[in-house]
């Protein structure tokens, strides 16, 4: 059962690492005024998140025998008094890094208005969806504390923040995505090694949070300071 929550959660990483690629091939067709004012959206660009969101309501079941209920035993066989606050912190740090990278002069894909408006539109997203889905499901934590366990906003936060920061970086860093997304990925384990969220919880977190960033990347339509933007595509 350990290998089963191992391989669990490090397919939730390599998906979005996969998907976080797949995105950095494709804009470097485009044209440096196309990279910086788009996200080149493709329906299979549905693909991964949607996968992970499923794969969280495949795996919801209450039943005592049902996936996510075996991870929650095994978890209290394992580690039984395990706890930890790091996730609270380490969910937010790729939007740090993004804008440390940005301050300590690696200029990131778009200017710092744009970017910020892009950031807010995404966690305004993300954070409005998970409240209206935890409040629509209602599930209690593993941990009994309360009714709000699906999905797991931690994780739908470190997706979030994972992707904004993937989008900036990605084309100057070809590792930035993968570091993104193993914090990410490590937010959602460690949730569900303090015992309070499923796997399902964690999974559809993850597919929620990637999407809404994704979307408010491939919504946004940079009329904010135009001057900023021209000048950054100067420096591209």
């Amino acid at each position: 059962m350990k290998r089963i929550l191992s391989l669990a959660v490090i397919s939730m990483l390599l998906t979005a690492s996969s998907s976080a690629q797949y995105s950095d091939s494709s804009s470097k067709k485009l044209s440096l005024r196309t990279r910086l004012s788009t996200t080149n959206f493709q329906l299979r660009s549905l693909f991964i998140p949607t996968s992970l969101m499923l794969a969280g309501i495949g795996t919801s079941s209450n039943g005592r025998e049902s996936f996510k209920m075996e991870l929650v035993e095994k978890r209290n066989e394992l580690l039984p008094v395990f706890h930890t606050k790091i996730d609270n912190y380490l969910k937010f740090s790729p939007i740090v890094i993004a804008y440390g990278l940005d301050a300590a002069g690696l200029k990131s894909r778009t200017d710092f208005v744009n970017r910020t408006v892009i950031l807010i539109k995404g966690e305004l997203l993300a954070m409005g969806s998970v409240g209206l889905v935890k409040a629509a499901t209602h599930q209690l934590r593993p941990d009994g504390s309360t009714y709000n366990s699906f999905p797991s906003g931690h994780t739908a936060q470190a997706f979030a923040a994972a992707t904004f920061l993937s989008e900036e970086y990605k084309q100057r860093l070809p590792w930035i995505p993968y570091a993104a997304y193993g914090i990410a990925g490590s937010v959602g384990a460690l949730r569900m090694a303090n015992n309070r969220h499923y796997i399902s919880d964690v999974l559809f977190g993850a597919g929620l949070g990637f999407l809404s960033m994704k979307a408010a990347y491939w919504t946004h339509r940079y009329q904010w300071n135009k001057r900023g933007t021209n000048s950054r595509l100067v420096h591209l």
